[in-house]
């Protein structure tokens, strides 16, 4: 798969997650487009998103899956709403991406918790490595 096609089924999957409690929220709208300008992607092309389907590709490597998720939890934030069904979307997303449920549920914690809702990376790695143990 190339660079933009994995870009874009990264910001598909978030657009599709941002979505799950049935309406896409402006500061979720404003975090998805930071995101898809960090990707290159343009306005256009970002708003396209929005109408096309996710692919049911698996991402592979470990690292990318939970860096993926913590983006994920992240959108779950920005909106300073959460919603049950939210809640229950990222367990099943950590899930399907073969990550550890326990974990996911304590990055959710840790993100709830931290004054700007950013965890450092090591953190992140650490809180998967230790209940992979």
């Amino acid at each position: 798969m190339n660079m933009y096609e994995e870009k874009k089924r990264l910001l598909l999957e978030m657009i599709a997650f941002s979505t799950v409690d049935g309406h896409l929220h402006k500061k979720e709208y404003e975090f998805l487009f930071l995101i898809a300008n960090d990707l290159n992607i343009e306005k256009g092309g970002f708003n396209d998103l929005f109408h096309q389907e996710l692919p049911k590709l698996p991402i592979k490597n470990e690292l990318q899956r939970i860096q993926q998720f913590y983006r994920l939890a992240l959108l779950m934030h920005s909106d300073a709403i959460l919603h049950g069904n939210e809640a229950t979307a990222v367990k099943q997303i950590a899930i399907r991406m073969g990550l550890n449920p326990e974990s996911a549920k304590l990055v959710v914690k840790k993100i709830e918790k931290a004054p700007n809702t950013a965890i450092p990376a090591d953190v992140l790695l650490r809180i998967f490595r230790e209940e992979r143990n």
